[in-house]
């Protein structure tokens, strides 16, 4: 598993301005980091699952932090794509405002590889340092190299 983040992690697929403030908009622009993916086999099917999915439940974590996500047969390998916003997204369904909203497309055929990264992300996120370093990066390249270090403190024997 070592490395799995620095995978899916592209700075061209990273926004540190989200503009919208409306929690329906918001997933719209940071879906739409993975519009031409090379592994999105659909868009808007890829993009419809991820609004189905945020119907059914809340997809917020706590401590600002939203993983809308979708397991779904338009897409050929796990994609990722991340938003920050620094006036925050109002979550209705979760009753909670997000600055960090981390969304995965999921092949059908691979739930393991699904839940190996959202376990690491939470982890990451659960560190109060992680999350304000998150914050404070001044560009996408440094985003990553946030979340890879952390990643690799995670990783690394004890």
């Amino acid at each position: 598993m070592a490395g799995r983040l620095a995978q899916l992690l592209d700075p061209a697929r990273i926004t540190l301005h989200v503009r919208s403030t409306e929690h329906i908009a918001a997933l719209h622009e940071v879906a739409g980091l993975l519009a031409g993916h090379p592994d999105v086999i659909d868009f808007e099917g890829f993009y419809g699952e991820i609004l189905a999915r945020d119907r059914l439940d809340t997809t917020c974590l706590g401590n600002g932090i939203a993983l809308p996500h979708a397991r779904t047969e338009h897409v050929g390998k796990i994609v990722m794509a991340i938003g920050r916003s620094d006036q925050g997204v109002f979550f209705e369904n979760g009753n909670q405002t997000v600055q960090l909203i981390f969304m995965l497309g999921t092949p059908r055929s691979d739930p393991g590889g699904y839940l190996q990264i959202v376990g690491l992300l939470c982890r990451i996120f659960k560190d109060p340092v992680n999350r304000s370093t998150l914050l404070s990066a001044a560009t996408p390249e440094e985003f990553v190299r946030v979340v890879l270090a952390a990643e690799a403190r995670l990783l690394a024997p004890a």
